[in-house]
């Protein structure tokens, strides 16, 4: 079947056991209480969702499969002559728990260059759309069209036993991975770069072919590209589109339906448009200031306007975190090697100087520090990336590395159709007066 896929096989039989075993002896204890606030409230503390690829730690920030970042950084292969980590690696170990060697970082480049060609009839669909039509709805719209090309949907239609769905979805993900730079880099030079379009380079890494065709070909930028790749591709499973790529692919939709859906919830100004957001508020600020490098005092001023009008400050808080996002820390750090003297980025980091010591002021903030998307905007808009509408469709393709990993799992451990119960206001307070029991 190949390497990954027959290694990934193997680790699936060993885990499905195991969560056999697990639930034959564990499966009716309680792991926490619901309160009525998370009922009405987006669920937010309620543990029902088993994703492996990573894991959210309120202090440490995101783990993927129990490594850090900065451990990421040290320990994933990296391309010849750079120093950031290839998401090619990190894949790898979201899909199998392991860290890869060089080889397999390099096999997996491979595979996708195979896997990554785009039928001619997706091109015609991104091109029916209006040149105004969002980078976003672009993207999404490219991936339902390429659903056509789905393993899984034709094996489903022609009959396939339940112990072998994870294997066209498997396919499936690797193929959806593949092509996936090539239809963003397709989306950002027609709506931006008069619809002249460059070619796939058959010999770079994922992240360095993205950057080539998008017309980036300054090695740092391709460097940056592979640090974003992967910093981006997962935050546990429940964010929205982590958690609607699962809960889509729980009713047995292909991963090309379950990836798009997930994405048309990245797509939401409160997950993955806030990087869009972000570098909009620090234009608006550096425009009605009248410089393009305000000092700490004038950022204070505009900061507490910005609150005062009833206004968040774009980037600033997390619904986990409790400390500054490590992947905010990975971009400064970016910053500070490649682009020291950069304007915009020495404004991103005199807001992080000015911005929490007021937030912590009004205490109500449970996290006054910055996310990973205080930064990342800064960071493209250096090399000239300044169409700031496409940074979510970056995200988006490197989100699929964790929300398709996770896939490949939620189909090889045999996961069900996700249902949860719902109540009406009415039926709570009957609840709430003794009448009526609604938690069963």
């Amino acid at each position: 079947m190949g390497i990954i896929k027959d290694t990934f096989k193997a680790k699936a039989d060993i885990a499905n056991a195991e969560l056999k075993d697990l639930l034959k002896e564990h499966g009716n204890k309680k792991i926490g209480e619901v309160t009525l606030a998370q009922a009405y409230q987006g669920m937010r503390g309620i543990t029902g969702l088993v994703t492996e690829t990573s894991l959210l730690d309120a202090q440490e920030g995101i783990r993927f499969r129990g490594y850090t970042i900065p451990e990421l950084q040290e320990k994933l292969p990296k391309a010849e002559g750079g120093s950031e980590p290839l998401p090619e690696g990190l894949f790898y170990l979201m899909l199998l728990g392991e860290l890869p060697t060089q080889e397999d970082t390099d096999h997996l480049s491979s595979v996708w260059q195979r896997r990554s060609h785009v039928p001619n009839h997706v091109f015609n669909v991104i091109d029916a759309l209006p040149l105004t039509t969002h980078p976003m709805t672009m993207f999404v719209t490219g991936v339902m069209a390429l659903q056509t090309e789905s393993n899984f949907s034709k094996e489903y239609a022609a009959g396939i036993n339940k112990k072998d769905y994870w294997n066209p979805v498997y396919d499936d993900a690797m193929d959806l991975i593949a092509r996936l730079p090539r239809i963003a880099a397709y989306i950002y030079r027609r709506k931006y770069k008069n619809n002249e379009h460059i070619q796939p380079n058959g010999l770079l890494d994922w992240s360095g072919n993205l950057a080539h065709m998008m017309g980036y070909n300054d090695e740092s930028f391709k460097e940056l590209m592979r640090l974003y790749m992967t910093i981006h591709a997962d935050h546990e499973g429940g964010n929205v589109s982590a958690h609607t790529t699962h809960l889509v692919g729980s009713a047995l939709s292909d991963p090309y339906l379950s990836y798009a859906a997930g994405m048309n919830g990245l797509a939401g100004p409160l997950h993955g448009l806030a990087n869009q957001e972000v570098i909009k508020w620090i234009f608006e600020m550096q425009e009605k200031l009248g410089t393009e490098l305000p000092s700490k005092e004038q950022i204070e001023q505009y900061v507490k306007d910005t609150l005062a009008a009833g206004k968040v400050v774009p980037g600033y808080g997390h619904a986990v975190l409790r400390k500054t996002d490590p992947r905010f820390t990975a971009q400064m750090e970016f910053g500070k090697k490649h682009m020291p003297e950069d304007k915009l980025c020495q404004t991103v980091w005199n807001i992080y100087e000015t911005v929490p010591p007021i937030l912590q002021s009004l205490g109500k903030i449970k996290n006054p520090w910055p996310n990973v998307d205080a930064h990342s905007g800064a960071l493209l808009v250096h090399y000239g990336l300044v169409e700031y509408e496409f940074y979510t469709v970056l995200f988006a393709v490197s989100r699929a590395l964790g929300v398709l990993a996770s896939l490949c799992w939620d189909r090889a451990l045999s996961f069900p159709l996700e249902r949860p119960k719902s109540v009406t206001t009415v039926a709570v307070k009957l609840w709430l007066e003794g009448k009526e029991e609604i938690w069963e």
